[in-house]
């Protein structure tokens, strides 16, 4: 074999193995969101075209797809966030994205779960981290704007959206969760009410 050929079948390979991670990261998506994060990873090789002893090359278990399934998740998640920083209003901007989040949150967090179970918590922090960071860029542009509660930090509006997705996880029907979402967006933009009088004297003593 010349040089030249075996640059060419080295490539050829690595084309091969990212479109196999590629396939087996986009049936682990339908997969996992059908059956939760104990589902077959048979069932997962099957439907990306692989035999399980690829799927084992790419991830040796369960904890490294999940991983990249919630990876892949988030990392849309946070380019959707980067977009909507350019959108005409920050209202709707970080409305429409903490509605993208609560999606996210609802499908996900039984994927979450699994992973704080495991013996690695990086992965996680690294994606807590990722969303923060989107939050707290579109939550800046709306403070910045005056619309937004001065008061607030992403942490908070993560936190708000996190506790609306776990208590409506069960529901099939998401009109409960984006009732109040819905809530929660009204007290973002709500202004504080000022401190009384009687409150500014008894301040000062």
């Amino acid at each position: 074999m010349t040089a030249e050929r075996g640059h060419a079948a080295r490539t050829s390979k690595r084309t091969d193995a990212l479109l196999n991670r590629e396939r087996l990261v986009a049936a682990a998506h339908d997969v996992f969101t059908e059956a939760g994060p104990e589902a077959s990873l048979n069932e997962i090789a099957r439907r990306a075209g692989v035999g399980p002893g690829t799927l084992y090359r790419h991830f040796p278990n369960r904890q490294a797809l999940l991983t990249a399934v919630l990876t892949d998740r988030i990392q849309a998640l946070c380019e959707q966030a980067e977009k909507l920083r350019t959108a005409d209003s920050a209202d709707d901007a970080l409305a429409q994205w903490l509605g993208a989040f609560l999606v996210h949150a609802r499908a996900n967090h039984g994927t979450g779960s699994a992973l704080m179970v495991n013996e690695s918590g990086a992965a996680d922090l690294d994606c807590h981290r990722l969303i923060l960071d989107a939050a707290a860029g579109l939550l800046a542009r709306a403070q910045h704007h005056g619309t937004a509660r001065a008061d607030l930090t992403a942490g908070d509006l993560v936190q708000l959206v996190t506790g609306i997705a776990l208590s409506t996880a069960r529901d099939e029907d998401a009109g409960p969760a984006r009732r109040m979402l819905a809530l929660v967006l009204d007290a973002v933009h709500a202004t504080p009410p000022r401190p009384s009088s009687a409150s500014r004297k008894s301040d000062r003593r």
